[in-house]
This record gives C-alpha cells, sequence and structure tokens, in this order.
C-alpha cells in the first residue's frame, strides 16, 4: 500500500528536509523466504494492516501536477510462491483518467512480518500501456522482500523487492516514535522509513507508517518534491 505537517524528533526533521537525506547505507541482503514460514492469506501486523474491503484514498502533489491514488484490498485469491497472499488493487488518476493500474500481493508470516512478492502493474502514461516494473516472486529470479518488520527498531535496513535491473526497492527504520498531521487525521507513535533504490540513486523518499493504517504519508526528500497523503480511509462493511 502506499504511501500538514510533519512533527518528528529533530534528527528526523533535518534528515527529511530535500538535499539533507542522509546516504543510502550498504545494501541489505536478499532476506530468505520460507513457505513454510506462512499459514493463511490475512495480513495483521499493526502499521501494514490490509483488511479485505478496506478502501484508502491519497492524494499526490508533484509541483502543480496532482492526481488520485485509490487503493482497495480486495478479497481476490491468488497464491505466489506456495503462499496465499492478500491482492492490493491501486489506480492513480490523473484529470479522472486512470494513469497507473496495480495489483500488489503481500503476505505475513507467523512472527508478524509483512513480506512483498510482487506486482503485476501496468503505466498508460505513454503512447502504449507499459509493464515495466512488474514481477513476481520465483519468476525471472525474483525474490520476496520486506515491507514492514515484526518488530522495526531504528536503523533496521531491509530489501522490500528484487528483480535485478526491475525491482530493488530497500528501506531502512528512522524513527519509531513519529507524529503526523494528514487530510485523513492526526497521527502519533508511528514508524518512518527512508527508501531508496540502486536503480534511482538520486532519489530518496520518506514514508510514514502509523497504527491501525498504514502509509500515511510519503515525500520524496530527495531527487524530486512528490508529496503523497492519506485523504481518507473506509473500512469494509461486516459480512452477513
Amino acid at each position: 500500500m502506499r504511501r500538514m505537517m510533519v512533527a518528528c524528533a529533530s534528527a528526523c526533521l533535518m534528515a527529511s528536509q530535500p538535499g539533507v537525506a542522509q546516504p543510502a547505507p550498504t545494501a541489505p541482503p536478499v532476506p530468505r523466504f520460507d513457505p513454510g514460514a506462512f499459514r493463511d492469506a490475512s495480513v495483521t501486523n499493526p502499521f501494514f494492516p490490509l483488511e479485505p474491503g478496506a478502501v484508502y484514498v491519497y492524494a499526490i502533489r508533484e509541483g502543480t501536477r496532482t492526481s488520485v491514488d485509490s487503493i482497495t484490498v480486495t478479497r481476490e485469491k491468488k497464491r505466489v510462491g506456495g503462499v496465499a497472499v492478500v491482492v492490493v488493487h491501486d489506480r492513480v488518476r490523473r484529470a479522472g483518467k486512470i494513469v497507473e493500474d496495480t495489483r500488489d500481493w503481500y503476505a505475513q508470516d507467523t512472527a508478524g512480518t509483512v513480506w512483498y512478492l510482487g506486482e503485476a502493474t501496468t503505466s498508460y502514461e505513454g503512447k502504449t500501456p507499459n509493464t515495466n516494473g512488474s514481477w513476481e516472486h520465483g519468476v525471472s529470479g525474483a525474490r520476496a522482500g520486506i515491507i514492514m518488520q515484526a518488530r522495526p527498531t531504528v536503523g533496521g535496513a531491509y530489501r522490500q523487492e528484487y528483480r535485478k535491473g526491475i525491482a530493488e526497492d530497500m528501506g531502512r527504520v528512522v524513527s519509531v516514535d513519529d507524529s503526523v498531521s494528514v487530510p485523513a487525521g492526526r497521527y502519533s507513535g508511528c514508524i518512518t522509513t527512508e527508501d531508496w533504490s540502486p536503480l534511482e540513486p538520486e532519489t530518496m523518499e520518506r514514508k510514514i507508517y502509523c497504527r491501525g493504517v498504514g502509509v500515511v504519508r510519503e515525500m520524496t526528500t530527495k531527487g524530486g518534491n512528490e508529496v503523497v497523503e492519506l485523504v481518507s480511509m473506509r473500512r469494509p462493511q461486516a459480512r452477513p
């Protein structure tokens, strides 16, 4: 899942200013993925909960350009790498037209760590649809990565995805007690990560994950000016 003022500890504030982001650390190893460590398709990690039927809406600002990102936790059934996954449908619209349509696949192991097992993504911003960036664990050398650790600690670095030359995002925890205000509300006790990729070494991002919600804010801290904020979140209605 995705990604007004942010109130962080002073070190976090300094590092989150454009051009002041800390250097990316040494690339962490690709984590070992054990299909036997998964029991079902539920994802209940408090900082990355995926409740089927939940809908999240984000506003994306990049200079004068604005977009809307709608994310739905589906009830679709799919297995990736021998594991049942939660399928999240992500659609970005600009001026009412879909410019990106993605299905992401997540699973949580028995320790509580949330894994990212791939995505099927299509961009419609060019003359023809583009599926670059799509990958699936176990296909063409791709390996699952970690989106949210069971027990995040400051300084902990991890790979979020891996397919050489296609998907190499990495992250590290920089705070575990931040507060943030976005259109959807004010949150405290949040986890902030700094994300980067060797495929785009000129870019760094910050993501803020809050308990019971997941990502509430993203911001490019180096190499751009994109800001993504949670506007609304709708819980699923109880099924009869």
